[in-house]
């Protein structure tokens, strides 16, 4: 460990560039739900396509600015109006005037959209010359390397002890996009077993936008979203402490699924057409294989969602079922209003039998074929909006969500939110905000406010209550569930941002005789400074849990981070934490600078010290190196993790490796 610790200083003080300051800072202020990583994820793969495929902002549609996940829908709302009301914006610096637009999203904004035009999108499709002209290619290969041995690397896992993935994409602007995706998970194999071809997973995609009347067009692996996400929704769903900064956003649209993640995707074709300029339509067609825990008569027992083919168990399971989908989505709005109706079919080769024994999944979706049907609306007055949607389905239950928002003034908004969600309700596609993580079994009322008081000073929380009437997992009958969130934050002169937030959360489990409930209790805080100019950008955080339920737990996390900007050609990042918990129950999240498309975002729990350096290096224009070291040293073990993963040591060490190449 002392040759670790030493290694990582001598690379962190010899420390001499960085590049100029990126969006990560500000992003990372509001990551704060650690329920939400796969969300997350999710969000980073689409922000850093983006950031190479910026928006315009004089011609994005509204479909193409709700891609951005920190921006709600009266943020877009504003920024229209001000591309109506004042003509198209001659410079970046006009966000400034967009009162609606606080000073981190105006920030965030800049590394995502640009100014390519101040006439509209010419309808007309680009010739097949110029795209070929004018596209650019991009090609980028990621390597894991960890230096140590897990028990299934000697005896179980089918694959080398890498992780890899390979990405190609061409682009001609926002207009089309070609791209290829291909990874693997550590332990799984490569060109053997059941991957001939290979990875183990591989994403394609075709998109093209404004082609005559039809908005999009997405061919091969693709990701699709309506309303409020009751019928379908398999695209962003961030958690509620970002409901507070998108104020609950409606979003619908259709994208390409260019993500490593091998779930939660759909695979055949899409697209969205205007009808008149008031109605949009949106069709799509899907058909895939799926991986599923089957029962002994051939039916499956659960949807595997985890991608992992690691054992000859999990490769068993994989493409062993097919799912076929189908939906349709009507938008009709006006200056003031919109309504629209979806309606989807979902049928699998096989019947899904979930266990319904066990009273959890008592009324979990259950048969081969499936629809829901649903009718999305929105009323806009002035600083008054009303989001929702309800839906059914071939359960014949209710679901509704309802959002009211009131934009009080430019530093003050309030935002309500109700849903009811049937305990009979289900869907194969859809995906909703909720507290248990399903739009099934809750009923539920959130508050949320911001306020402004300064331009230098913010506040925001929100309270969500929520009743689930039938059993959930680790609870035999009805409970309840309470969700406190307060966070604040100050901006000193044009350098220093501080913020702090408080979490407490509630829910009802089961004691051990199943006998009665008892309440658990969770707290959360953190507290962090970041100093931030052309050439330094440093954080401070200190992160605190206690969760109470049959005994306290208690934990905490002091971490820092820096980078330093000499040369625009190097960067170089480091970050050290320190971490003391209980035990597993009082784990501290938080998130980590990797390397692109790398999402990291570690679970703390025990004794320990974590510290990494990061490296990036750009070779002329179009060749850009990376590499990131971690190491996590443990002191109150000797040994790490579980079953297969079990490592017979105190100390991790994972090198990441990088290279990107653009033309």
């Amino acid at each position: 460990m002392k040759k670790n610790i030493i290694l990582f200083f001598l690379l962190f003080l010899s420390a001499a560039h960085t590049l100029a300051q990126d969006w990560l800072p500000m992003l990372e202020q509001l990551a704060d739900d650690d329920e939400q990583i796969a969300a997350y994820e999710q969000a980073f793969d689409l922000l850093c396509d983006l950031e190479q495929h910026p928006l315009d902002v004089n011609t994005a549609t509204r479909e193409q600015w709700q891609q951005l996940p920190f921006l709600g829908s009266e943020d877009i709302d504003a920024i229209c109006e001000y591309i109506d009301r004042h003509g198209p914006m001659k410079s970046l610096g006009e966000l400034a005037m967009v009162g609606q637009l606080d000073y981190t999203k105006r920030q965030l904004l800049m590394y995502f959209v640009n100014i390519q035009s101040e006439q509209p999108t010419q309808r007309s499709f680009p010739s097949a010359s110029n795209i070929l002209k004018y596209g650019r290619h991009e090609l980028m290969a990621t390597a894991r390397i960890p230096f140590y041995k897990r028990k299934g690397d000697d005896e179980g896992y089918l694959g080398y002890p890498y992780r890899h993935d390979l990405r190609y994409s061409f682009s001609y602007g926002q207009r089309f996009k070609v791209g290829l995706v291909g990874a693997q998970d550590a332990g799984e194999p490569f060109f053997a077993n059941k991957n001939k071809m290979g990875y183990d997973f591989y994403s394609f995609y075709a998109v093209m936008n404004d082609i005559g009347r039809f908005k999009t067009i997405v061919l091969g692996r693709y990701r699709a979203s309506f309303g409020m996400g009751l019928v379908v929704n398999n695209n962003l769903l961030l958690g509620k402490t970002w409901a507070v900064n998108s104020m609950g956003a409606a979003r619908s649209n259709i994208r390409q699924h260019s993500s490593r993640s091998a779930a939660n995707y759909l695979q055949g074709v899409a697209a969205t057409v205007s009808i008149d300029k008031q109605t949009d339509l949106s069709a799509f067609l899907s058909y895939r294989d799926i991986d599923a825990t089957l029962n002994d008569d051939g039916s499956m027992a659960t949807i595997v969602t985890s991608g992992y083919h690691r054992t000859q168990s999990e490769m068993d399971k994989k493409n062993n079922s097919e799912q076929l989908a189908a939906g349709v989505n009507v938008t009709h709005a006006r200056t003031y209003y919109y309504i629209g109706a979806t309606a989807t079919y979902t049928r699998f080769d096989r019947d899904l039998h979930p266990n319904t024994k066990t009273l959890y999944r008592r009324y979990q979706a259950y048969g081969r074929d499936f629809w829901n049907a649903g009718i999305h609306y929105g009323l806009l007055l002035g600083p008054l909006t009303l989001h929702g949607e309800t839906a059914t389905g071939d359960s014949k239950a209710i679901a509704t969500i309802n959002r009211l928002s009131w934009q009080v003034n430019n530093s003050f908004s309030l935002m309500l939110l109700q849903r009811f969600y049937g305990m009979k309700y289900t869907t194969i596609l859809g995906n909703s905000f909720s507290d248990g993580g399903a739009v099934q079994n809750e009923s539920g009322l959130y508050a949320g406010a911001s306020w402004r008081p300064s331009r230098r000073f913010n506040i925001e929380g929100f309270a969500d209550v929520a009743y689930h009437p039938w059993a959930k997992y680790q609870t035999s009958r009805s409970s309840h569930a309470y969700d406190f969130y307060t966070k604040l934050t100050y901006a000193l002169r044009r350098n220093w941002l501080f913020s702090a937030h408080y979490r407490m959360r509630r829910r009802q489990r089961d004691d051990e005789s199943h006998t009665q409930l008892l309440w658990r209790t969770e707290h959360r805080a953190r507290i962090a400074a970041s100093y931030q100019t052309d050439a330094l950008d440093l954080r401070t955080q200190l992160d605190l849990a206690q969760t109470s339920f049959r005994e306290k737990s208690r934990g905490w996390m002091l971490s820092q981070q820096a980078s330093w900007n000499a040369l625009p050609s190097t960067r170089l990042t480091g970050s050290i934490a320190l971490f003391d918990t209980d035990d597993y129950d009082s784990r501290i999240y938080s998130y980590e600078r990797s390397l692109r498309y790398d999402f990291s975002m570690p679970t703390y729990y025990g004794n320990g010290l974590r510290y990494m350096v990061m490296l990036r290096q750009q070779v002329g224009s179009r060749l850009t190196l990376n590499a990131k070291i971690g190491v996590t040293d443990y002191f109150d073990r000797s040994t790490i993790g579980t079953g297969y993963q079990l490592i017979q040591s105190s100390s991790i060490c994972d090198l990441l490796l990088q290279i990107r190449w653009k033309i």
